[in-house]
């Protein structure tokens, strides 16, 4: 179903599907040859007035998908790195719009490349093990998960130079505060963790390492929703913050269907909608 905005909504029923990348990552291919990168274009901190370049999810998958200086595979683990310049008047990097940071990040969209839109009444969860290898100076680091709704951001999770992993969340329609540098996690530089950001039964949820942040908020129902993923530099001066992404999975279940909440392979033929992008034990 197509929204009055142009944007997919993701129906009642929804496939199954788990999509995985090989065991054995290949360095010198593009990141979308080691990772299913078909529900994600990605934001570059580069482009002109008119706008940041953004690449489609069909230009990013295959060995040969695009690959350049903020977007790249690590030449000998065969990680996802993605690159974020700093501040945008010293680095000349380009923004997005109402933005004044830069970012290489990825967005959620749909195999057709329309961006995603579901609904935060049913299961909706980001998985992602990852290494901050360079964190930016600003007071809460480099944003490396978020959630929109409706173009806007609900939530992310930060991670600072000093391995402080905080939440921001916006001030809900029920009337909570807007929460700033909620901690979650101390991790320190370059190691490997996993963050779960999950968005089910229209209540906001974070952990980090199975530890989950007691946010405790009131539910929020929230229509055209999506995922982003990656390095949203947040620096006050022209440090460039580094992310190195070893896996990462997406699930999506309507909420009339009430099953497999908590499983990453759910049932073949039934209501839930799993991907997972992996590239295990290479970290």
């Amino acid at each position: 179903m197509v929204s009055a905005r142009g944007l997919v909504i993701l129906p009642s029923t929804i496939y199954t599907a788990l999509l995985s990348r090989p065991s054995t990552p290949d360095p010198k291919c593009a990141p979308g040859g080691n990772f299913d990168l078909s529900h994600w274009s990605l934001q570059l901190p580069t482009g002109s007035a008119k706008g940041i370049n953004v690449i489609p999810s069909k230009d990013l998958q295959g060995c040969h998908g695009y690959s350049g200086p903020h977007f790249h595979t690590h030449r000998s683990s065969g990680l996802m790195v993605l690159e974020a310049p700093g501040n945008p008047d010293v680095t000349g990097c380009v923004t997005t719009q109402g933005s004044r940071h830069c970012r290489s990040e990825l967005r959620e969209t749909n195999p057709d490349g329309r961006n995603a839109a579901w609904s935060s009444s049913g299961t909706n969860v980001l998985e992602v093990t990852m290494a901050v290898t360079e964190a930016d100076d600003g007071t809460f680091g480099t944003a490396i998960g978020q959630v929109f709704a409706r173009s806007k951001p609900l939530a992310a999770i930060y991670y600072s130079q000093k391995g402080n992993m905080t939440v921001d969340v916006k001030p809900g329609p029920l009337g909570h505060d807007h929460i700033r540098g909620f901690p979650v996690a101390q991790v320190p530089l370059g190691q490997r963790f996993t963050f779960r950001l999950s968005f089910s039964d229209s209540i906001l949820n974070v952990a980090v390492d199975g530890k989950e942040a007691p946010l405790n908020l009131p539910r929020w129902p929230a229509d055209e929703c999506s995922f982003k993923l990656g390095n949203y530099n947040q620096g006050r001066s022209g440090d460039q913050s580094v992310v190195q992404v070893a896996e990462f999975t997406l699930k999506h279940a309507s909420a009339a269907s009430g099953r497999g909440r908590d499983s990453l392979l759910g049932m073949l033929g039934g209501p839930l909608a799993v991907f997972s992008f992996s590239l295990a034990s290479y970290m």
